[in-house]
This record gives C-alpha cells, sequence and structure tokens, in this order.
C-alpha cells in the first residue's frame, strides 16, 4: 500500500492554505513489490474503462441477434471500430483516454461536403464549428504516418 498523497489545489501548491491528502488502499493476495503492484492494478482500472466503453459507447451492451455467429461478428465489428477509434483519439488528437461517443459526435458526424475541382477531392467543412481545428490537426497527423512497404 502506499499513501498518503498530497493533493494541492491552485495554480502555485507554495500559496495553499491547506492540503488535502487522500488515500487510496487495495488488498490483494498477491506476490510482488507495491509499486508492481499498484501499476497492474491501475492497469486494470483501464481495462475496466475500456470494457465500458464498448458497452455503452459502441453498442455491446445489447447485441442485436439471437444467433451466436451474427452476435460474434457483430462483436469483432464493434471491437475492431473501437481500437481504431482509440487509435484515432492518441495519433490524431493527441488525446489518451477519450469516450468513443466523444470522439464519434465531435469527429465521425462531421457536417461537411466533398467538393470535386478537377482532378482532387476536398473536404469543406463549416466555418463555425467548434472541433476544426482538432479535425485538421488530426489529419495532418494521421497523414504524416509512413506506412511501410514490403520489398
Amino acid at each position: 500500500m502506499r499513501g498518503p498523497f498530497a493533493e494541492v489545489f491552485g495554480p502555485d501548491p507554495g500559496l495553499a492554505l491547506f492540503t488535502e491528502f487522500s488515500y487510496h488502499a487495495f488488498i490483494t493476495d498477491r506476490e510482488g513489490g507495491t509499486l508492481h503492484l499498484e501499476a497492474d492494478h491501475r492497469r486494470h482500472a483501464e481495462v475496466e474503462n475500456a470494457i465500458r466503453d464498448l458497452k455503452y459507447g459502441m453498442g455491446l451492451n445489447h447485441l442485436p441477434s439471437g444467433r451466436f455467429g451474427a452476435n460474434a461478428a457483430w462483436l469483432a465489428l464493434n471491437v475492431m471500430a473501437h481500437n481504431l477509434t482509440r487509435w484515432v483519439s492518441r495519433i490524431g488528437l493527441g488525446e489518451d483516454l477519450v469516450a468513443t461517443k466523444s470522439v464519434r459526435r465531435r469527429h465521425f458526424t462531421v457536417p461537411g461536403r466533398l467538393v470535386r475541382s478537377g482532378r482532387r477531392v476536398d473536404l469543406r467543412l463549416p466555418t463555425h464549428w467548434p472541433w476544426a481545428g482538432q479535425f485538421d490537426t488530426a489529419l495532418v497527423r494521421l497523414r504524416a504516418i509512413c506506412i511501410p512497404l514490403r520489398a
């Protein structure tokens, strides 16, 4: 067990009148060092957040069919879509933990138009769309990824 952790609120910790301590405990019968066990405990909490995001952000709390094969395909496609969404949010947006619903609402349901001019296709976004800057940054970051070619 580790603790206590001092949490100082405000812009400058030296100016704080009070320091609050929060205690975190976990009990386990596993062997190992405290730091390793705590890191594993926190990693497990991230897995639970991913499962919650799959259930409520990707619709896995309700399987659409009574057939096992159809539900297995639904599960596989949703997990792939979830992984792609997490990949886009980490690499493209530079954010680690963004809910799938937020990414879908902000960046995948874009009210834009595809405009063809000559041989070029452009995506025109609304001028006052609040996430246009994030969307452009994500496109630049994702386009900069070099995909290795097989020899």
